[in-house]
């Protein structure tokens, strides 16, 4: 029987198929072999498997590979230039241990340096140690960066570090469950948009992150600890940033700088030197966040004003809000803060106070010029003057107002992140 034409076409367009399929392959490399012999002889698509050991090399990946890791074999770059270069789209590394970069900070030597155009690049379940900057990703879009862990050069002062993750100039990057320490900053952005940071450990580095021009992204459940500043986002918009723990930076624990358009919910801020520092910031929403037993709970200036923060727990914090400003801050205009230091009452039984909540009153002012007077903080003398200070306004100094100051916290557990402090800044 004659074949009928249909099943003809789609009979010659199988066996077209096939040589395509046909042509992805494993390629295999063992200790004392060269992983770039591979690289070169491989065909976009192979996959090279690379068994345990050391190669010492510096690798250029400039086509669509796959280089897999097999008992987590070491890729160390004898100390010069980048250990691995991917210039080519659709590559990824995976499972291996990448060190021993170059110390460059002008040509920004890297564990892994993905070029410009290295579109939808993944790196995961890899560990970085020993390089300048860990990962720098450079007008890549699409980047997976997952369950990496990178260690910059310990000995180094932090001023010659490299970071541990760079995005410059990206799109739509996920930066998944990442633990990355003693580095420059942990994560640095900039002019990165529509990304994804989650589940990352960022410590014992300048910045946990270092936000910079970027717009649209998203950074939740991430830890941030042991910092000098925890993340800093400055100069961006429309972030939204929500269910982190930022605690024990010597410096800041969040900082909204010459921000706009952000939403900042259900964070924790503890054992901070200052929880929030909030500077040129208008537009922004703070919500529900937990801000408890920082020297400073929010340092506030620089005509941050237009921000709604509600439904936050101010509690602990040896000042609750050092502000600065020509006039009233009013927050809490909708469904109050709790701050734990509230003198008021509650006669109607609503859960807010009847009388407002003033931040920055004399007690404050007083304790800024003579630190000794926080010893009496608790005591009736001092809470006798906070009392006189609302009763006459001459010695009152614009403030932070809230009108529906609540009775209770809205986080039950706020007990767990009191005296996780930086050692020595108490």
């Amino acid at each position: 029987m004659t074949p009928l034409p249909g099943r003809s076409v789609l009979l010659h367009l199988l066996l077209a198929c096939l040589p395509s399929l046909a042509a992805a392959a494993t390629l295999q490399v063992q200790p004392g072999d060269s992983i770039q012999a591979a690289i070169e002889r491989a065909a976009p698509g192979d996959v090279i498997e690379i068994h345990r050991g050391r190669y010492v090399e510096n690798l250029l990946v400039g086509k669509t590979l796959t280089l897999r890791g097999l008992d987590r074999p070491t890729v160390s770059g004898g100390l010069k230039g980048d250990t691995i270069r991917v210039t080519a789209e659709d590559v990824t590394v995976e499972g291996l241990i990448v060190t021993d970069s170059g110390d460059s900070l002008r040509e920004q030597n890297a564990g892994i340096y993905i070029r410009p155009g290295a579109h939808r690049a993944v790196v995961r379940h890899c560990d970085l140690t020993y390089n300048l900057f860990g990962l720098w990703v450079e007008q890549a879009d699409d980047v997976l960066i997952e369950n990496n862990v990178i260690t910059g050069k310990r000995e180094y002062r932090s001023p010659m570090r490299g970071n541990g993750i760079q995005l410059y100039n990206t799109r739509r990057a996920r930066v998944f469950g990442n633990n990355v320490s003693f580095v420059r900053d942990a994560l640095y952005v900039d002019v990165t948009h529509d990304a994804i940071f989650r589940g990352n450990r960022l410590h014992h580095s300048r910045y946990g992150t270092h936000y910079m021009n970027s717009y649209r992204n998203l950074w939740e459940d991430n830890d941030v600890w042991m910092n000098r500043g925890g993340l800093a986002l400055m100069e961006v918009r429309d972030q939204v940033v929500r269910n982190n723990r930022v605690w024990a930076n010597s410096d800041h624990g969040i900082m909204l700088r010459t921000i706009q358009d952000a939403v900042v919910e259900n964070n924790v801020v503890a054992g901070n030197s200052r929880g929030f520092f909030i500077y040129d910031a208008e537009y922004n929403t703070l919500r529900g966040n937990l801000i408890t037993d920082n020297v400073v709970g929010v340092h506030l200036w620089a005509g941050s004003k237009n921000n709604a923060v509600e439904h936050n727990d101010f509690i602990a914090n040896r000042e609750q809000v050092r502000y600065v400003g020509a006039r009233d801050m009013v927050w809490g205009e909708k469904s109050g803060n709790h701050w734990s230091n509230y003198l008021g009452w509650d006669r109607n039984g609503d859960g807010r106070g009847d009388v407002p909540y003033e931040a920055n009153d004399l007690v404050d002012r007083l304790s800024w010029r003579h630190p000794l007077v926080k010893l009496l903080l608790a005591s009736p003398a001092v809470q006798t003057l906070r009392l006189v200070g609302q009763q006459f306004p001459l010695l009152r100094a614009p403030s932070v107002v809230d009108p529906n100051p609540r009775m209770q916290p809205n986080d039950d557990n706020w007990r767990n992140w009191r005296g996780k402090h930086y050692p020595g800044s108490r």
